[in-house]
């Protein structure tokens, strides 16, 4: 697969996913990587947190997010601020809620309601999707002046579940070109051209891939694949026999971690900013090759996970700008609604709303998480 499909794999006359540069696999000892120099001065992590969504009997569905910045070295000022969205769909087409943004906490943060647009089906993960993007898009361009080296994304660089819709059902692939949606995909496009316009590097850290669009295409062209998806395709491919180093005493090697050159990606939700792709008919102030979507992946043999590293192309090209992820820890903690927090805001909303949640078996066998 490695020698024969991926330089380049070809979909439909489409190079659907080719190197950066050259193909190949790298490595690097664990302890050399973790005493190496930071290759940034400081390192801004972004994350966002929901209560998940929410069923009310009055028919109201709703959810929360939360997003956090965070910094390496630490800012105080910065850790205290959210931004905080409360995505509703109602069932009654009467209902017109307040959108505009409200700052709380003497300023520090801004919170705002967005009303979904209606959907028959997919309630929940509508409004899951447009509140954790909302959220997340619209602090990293708040803050974005307080980043000045790197800025890493918890989780991809676009958002993939909104993209994945237009591969869905009609109704969602329809939803996807409704205003609302568009804005929050615009808001990533416009974050990326900001920090490409200022030089400052901006990557997205997946911490559990879920790619199908190689083994797929394989499988397509008459090679079928014997892994469930990409990430365990690079993860057999990145995982190394011992040969008198450490090794965990099952066959692999713990000493090392290895990792891929860069690709680029325009199939599955990547081709729509793929230099040929309609981005949605968002205006791309850039040569569009510049918004494609690049990525690497990381295999850590001590726990036996991969992480995928996702850039836009703008910079995937530059061996200047690329550096280990620093801060995501720090913004995924800030970002986090605890469980008491969560229960707190569904009392508040079943008070506020005079309708109790609609529960589900979910709530009896999740009762502790």
């Amino acid at each position: 697969m490695w020698e024969n499909y991926l330089d380049p794999l070809v979909h439909d006359g489409r190079r659907v996913v080719e190197p950066v540069d050259d193909l190949r696999r790298r490595c690097i000892d664990v302890e050399a990587a973790a005493l190496q120099d930071p290759p940034f001065p400081t390192v801004h992590g972004l994350d966002s947190g929901t209560i998940n969504p929410t069923t009310f009997k009055n028919g109201l569905v709703l959810d929360v997010a939360q997003a956090a910045m965070s910094g390496c070295p630490s800012d105080l000022d910065l850790h205290r601020s959210r931004s905080l969205v409360a995505t509703v769909h109602a069932s009654d087409v009467t209902v017109q809620l307040p959108e505009d943004w409200v700052r709380y906490d003497e300023g520090y943060s801004r919170r705002r309601v967005l009303q979904a647009p209606r959907v028959s089906r997919f309630t929940e993960g509508v409004v899951h999707a447009l509140a954790l993007y909302l959220a997340e898009s619209s602090h990293a361009l708040e803050h974005a002046e307080a980043v000045s080296d790197l800025l890493v994304l918890d989780g991809p660089l676009y958002p993939k579940e909104l993209l994945n819709w237009q591969d869905r059902d009609a109704e969602l692939r329809e939803l996807t070109h409704d205003a609302k949606p568009r804005a929050i995909v615009e808001n990533y496009v416009r974050l990326v051209e900001r920090f490409a316009d200022e030089g400052t590097p901006l990557v997205g850290f997946v911490k559990n891939p879920s790619a199908k669009l190689i083994t797929r295409v394989a499988s397509e062209k008459g090679a079928p694949a014997p892994w469930v998806d990409d990430t365990a395709f690079f993860t057999r491919l990145l995982e190394r026999e011992p040969d008198g180093a450490a090794s965990n005493g099952d066959g692999r090697r713990t000493d090392q971690l290895t990792f891929t050159d860069w690709f680029v990606s325009r199939g599955g939700s990547d081709r729509t900013l793929a230099a040929d792709g309609d981005a949605l008919g968002i205006d791309r102030e850039m040569n569009p090759e510049a918004y494609e979507v690049t990525f690497f992946v990381v295999y850590d043999p001590r726990e036996d996970v991969l992480y995928k590293v996702e850039a836009p192309y703008a910079f995937a090209g530059d061996d200047g700008t690329r550096g280990p992820p620093a801060a995501v820890h720090k913004a995924d903690a800030l970002a986090r609604i605890s469980r008491e927090e969560k229960r707190s805001l569904r009392r508040t909303f079943e008070d506020r709303l005079d309708s109790e949640e609609l529960r589900t078996y979910d709530d009896v066998r999740w009762r502790d998480e």
